[in-house]
C-alpha cells in the first residue's frame, strides 16, 4: 500500500516575529534621529541606522512622514500595543480618584512620561510642518486631538466637582492645554535644563493653584 504523503503546515510565526522586530528597530532608530536632528534627517540616514534599505522604509511606512507618525504614536503610548491612551490603567486611575488634588497629581504623573517620550518628536513634527504638507496635516491633527483630550478632562473635572468655584470648563481646558504643551516642555526642560521631577512638580502646583 502506498503511504500518504502529508505536507506539514507552514509556520509563518518566525517570519512575523522577525518582521515585527525589524519594524521596532526601524522606529527606534528613526526616533533617535528625529529627536537629535529634527525632520531634516533623510530616509537614507534612517535606513543606515536601522540596518535596512530605504526601500524597506518606504514599503513599511510610506516614507518619512509615515514613519514619524508611527514613532510619535508609539512614543505617546510607550509601546506598540494597539491600546488607546484612554483605555490604559493610568487613565482609569485618574478617572476614579475622588480627591481633586490627587486626581491632578495622577494626571500629571501619566502626562509627563508621555511628554518625555514624545515631546521632542512633536517638536520635530511642528518644525517639519512648515515645509512638508504631510506633516502639516499630521501636526494639525495632533493639535486637534490634544485639544479634544484637554476638553474631555476639563469636562471630567467639572462633572466630578473638582473645579474651584468660578473656574469654567473653558478656562480649565485652556490651562491644561498650556501647561501640557510641547512648547512649554521645550522652554523649561530642553532650553532651560529643568529636571523632569522639577518640571512635573511645578506642573502639579500650577494646576492645583489654577483649577482647584
Amino acid at each position: 500500500m502506498t503511504g500518504v504523503n502529508r505536507r506539514r503546515g507552514y509556520d509563518a510565526s518566525g517570519r512575523r516575529d522577525q518582521a515585527r522586530a525589524r519594524r521596532r528597530q526601524i522606529v527606534l532608530s528613526a526616533t533617535e534621529l528625529f529627536e537629535r536632528n529634527g525632520f531634516g534627517v533623510t530616509v537614507a540616514d534612517i535606513a543606515d541606522a536601522g540596518d535596512v534599505s530605504p526601500e524597506t522604509i518606504y514599503k513599511s511606512f510610506g516614507g518619512k512622514a509615515g514613519l514619524i507618525k508611527v514613532a510619535f504614536d508609539q512614543a505617546l503610548a510607550g509601546d506598540d500595543l494597539e491600546v488607546e491612551v484612554a483605555d490604559r490603567p493610568e487613565t482609569r486611575a485618574v478617572e476614579t480618584e475622588p480627591d481633586p488634588r490627587r486626581k491632578l497629581e495622577l494626571y500629571v504623573a501619566a502626562a509627563v512620561p508621555r511628554m518625555v517620550r514624545a515631546g521632542r518628536l512633536m517638536l520635530a513634527i511642528r518644525d517639519g510642518a512648515r515645509t512638508d504638507p504631510a506633516l502639516r496635516e499630521l501636526w494639525t491633527t495632533a493639535l486637534q486631538q490634544r485639544l479634544f483630550g484637554m476638553t474631555k478632562f476639563a469636562e471630567h473635572l467639572a462633572d466630578s466637582g473638582s473645579l474651584r468655584a468660578g473656574v469654567t470648563v473653558e478656562h480649565a481646558r485652556d490651562t491644561l492645554w498650556t501647561l501640557i504643551a510641547p512648547e512649554l516642555y521645550e522652554l523649561l526642560v530642553v532650553m532651560r535644563g529643568w529636571t523632569i521631577p522639577d518640571y512635573r512638580d511645578w506642573m502639579v502646583r500650577a494646576m492645583i493653584a489654577e483649577l482647584v
